[in-house]
């Protein structure tokens, strides 16, 4: 696998300066999914910090209960729980009827839920895991809460993105993988990829309303992205890996900006 200089532009992006915001979400709706870990947990901790009412779409329920007494202790806000395994989409879709029952209008929709494989799994939806994890579930979550954030003054979705999608490229004719050997990386690249063009595409879409999209690159952060992957891929994660990571808050400070600021 060769690389340009311009696939490693992520070295560079990871080193720009970071715009904040101070503006409250006090009163907002924000939905946040992969909000126990990693990004999501520091987007989750700046939404709190900021005032909002935060509901969590979360796989683990005792995680995501820790979480809430955390953010509940430091910040006194209102936090809901909402389970959902993105390997199922069954189960995104009751919890976006759960969600859209109980708030008519959101704010804010973040997706920040995440997976990396170095095996590949097919889902009960017959889909490559990775590949439905990042983008199909995500995706499908966004469209069944479009018409509530629509209702919103000023809607917004953020799609936790990655540089990592100059390492896949997107075969289409091959989704699950079936034709070609499984590259993990790559496998990820591509559910990259997917939300890019998905977000760019609801861009245009989203245009007359007011309901804006980004995509944002959390700059190299220390996740646990890939966490359930042999011992030989943690071992090289963190024994080699974590020591040129960033810690994870700077990712909230991205999350917060796009949420709160009135540019």
């Amino acid at each position: 696998m060769k690389y340009t200089m311009e696939d490693l532009a992520f070295i560079k992006n990871n080193r720009a300066p970071q715009s904040k915001t101070t503006e409250s979400m006090i009163g907002k709706i924000c939905v946040v999914s992969g909000a126990t870990s990693g990004v999501g947990l520091e987007a989750v901790k700046q939404l709190a910090k900021g005032g909002a009412h935060i509901v969590m779409v979360a796989r683990n329920l005792k995680k995501a209960e820790n979480v809430k007494i955390l953010l509940h202790k430091d910040y006194s806000v209102s936090i809901d729980i909402v389970i959902a395994d993105f390997s199922d989409l069954e189960q995104v879709r009751e919890a976006a009827n759960l969600i859209v029952k109980q708030y008519p209008v959101i704010d804010l929709l973040v997706n920040s839920a995440g997976l990396h494989s170095t095996k590949r799994h097919l889902t009960k939806d017959g889909n490559e895991l990775v590949f439905q994890a990042n983008h199909i579930a995500p995706f499908l979550l966004t469209m069944l809460l479009l018409d509530s954030i629509k209702k919103s003054e000023q809607g917004r979705i953020i799609q936790v993105n990655s540089e990592g999608h100059r390492f896949g490229g997107l075969n289409i004719n091959d989704l699950t993988w079936d034709k070609r050997p499984y590259i993990g990386l790559r496998a990820y690249g591509a559910s990259k990829t997917a939300q890019l063009m998905t977000v760019m595409y609801l861009a245009k879409e989203l245009k007359e309303t007011n309901v804006t999209i980004n995509a944002m690159h959390p700059g190299g952060v220390r996740t646990n992205i890939g966490s359930n992957n042999g011992w030989l891929y943690r071992a090289w994660l963190h024994g080699v890996v974590w020591h040129f990571l960033k810690d994870p808050v700077i990712s909230g400070d991205a999350l917060y900006y796009l949420s709160a600021s009135p540019k």
